[in-house]
């Protein structure tokens, strides 16, 4: 504990060295099954065999993922599913608006997830808080998640906490990569425009209401606004012949993505949506595949990644 309050204190920097996170995430993934209770399914998502490089502390990293493993753990007491993933993970202009933290560049992006029970949105703001804890008296200190911020932050990278009661959270961490010919690009990719489609985009949190407009609108499409799924539905039921797709979120106050989707299909059987959300635990990924909805956006995501997604679905039955 004295040594925790060291680090989160004095900001410690720690030894750092060119490291290829795979072989420390696989560590940590072998301490977790062997450790963990049988009831909890592990595992891993690398989806390119060549993660990017950072410069870090070892011994400072395999703490904070082995802390969110155990508060993964702490979350499932009945058991569930524990998910490691990383991906090299370009951010753009559009990606640091929504996160005043981030900066433009190449990131490892490590996601943990859990399906257990959530955390409610009122304590999510604080869970980052020096001594904050949902733990009984003796199993936590507080001090965990507060570390491990410090620790990211230090090596320059920022995280992000996706949670929904009963549903699960994913805490996604971003760390920079080290620069040089093999993480940059060797062109900017061209972005794909828009034929002047109108794009309904339902989304609760101004800051991404507002990137995701002005990158459409920079981007030939045309775009109205629903703050969430009531609203999302009146306003297709108003001009459902004129909207050609509609970016859905999932976690929306009054009425989440999916069940607005649902009912949306009822008033159009064939319409076009993509559901997006920070959460992508497989019991997400299996209702949208259930209700029909054919591609999935995770947050936060680039402007890239948005224009490459609405094309891909606009293109469909064409």
């Amino acid at each position: 504990m004295v040594k925790q309050i060291l680090v989160f204190a004095r900001g410690v920097e720690g030894k750092r060295v060119p490291l290829q996170l795979r072989h420390i995430l696989s560590e940590v993934m072998h301490v977790a099954r062997q450790t963990f209770p049988k009831t909890i399914e592990i595992y891993t998502d690398f989806p390119t065999a060549n993660l990017w490089t950072v410069a870090a502390d070892a011994t400072q990293l395999h703490q904070v993922f082995m802390n969110l493993c155990v508060n993964a753990r702490d979350a499932m007491p009945n058991g569930g599913t524990l998910g490691l993933a990383a991906e090299n993970k370009l951010v753009d202009e559009a990606c640091t608006r929504m996160n005043p933290e981030a900066s433009p560049g190449s990131y490892v992006a490590i996601a943990i997830s859990d399906t257990g029970t959530g955390i409610p949105s009122e304590l999510l703001e604080r869970i980052f808080d020096p001594f904050f804890t949902t733990k009984e008296v003796g199993k936590g200190t507080g001090l965990g998640l507060s570390t491990a911020l410090g620790i990211v932050k230090n090596h320059g990278g920022f995280v992000k906490v996706y949670s929904e009661v009963g549903r699960g959270s994913q805490f996604k961490v971003y760390l920079p990569a080290i620069e040089d010919a093999e993480t940059q690009p060797a062109a900017e990719l061209a972005l794909l425009t828009g034929n002047n489609e109108l794009i309904l985009i339902v989304e609760d949190e101004l800051s991404i209401q507002q990137v995701t407009q002005t990158s459409l609108e920079e981007y030939n499409y045309r775009t109205l606004i629903a703050k969430d799924g009531i609203e999302a539905i009146a306003l297709y039921a108003a001009r459902k012949y004129e909207i050609d797709l509609v970016l859905m979120d999932v976690m929306m106050p009054l009425m989440d993505g999916l069940t607005a989707t649902r009912t949306l299909q009822k008033l159009n059987p064939k319409i076009k949506a993509i559901v997006t959300s920070g959460l992508a635990s497989n019991s997400l990924m299996a209702e949208i595949t259930e209700i029909g909805v054919k591609a999935f956006l995770p947050k936060p995501y680039t402007t890239k990644e948005l224009l490459d997604a609405i094309h891909k679905v606009l293109q469909l039955d064409r």
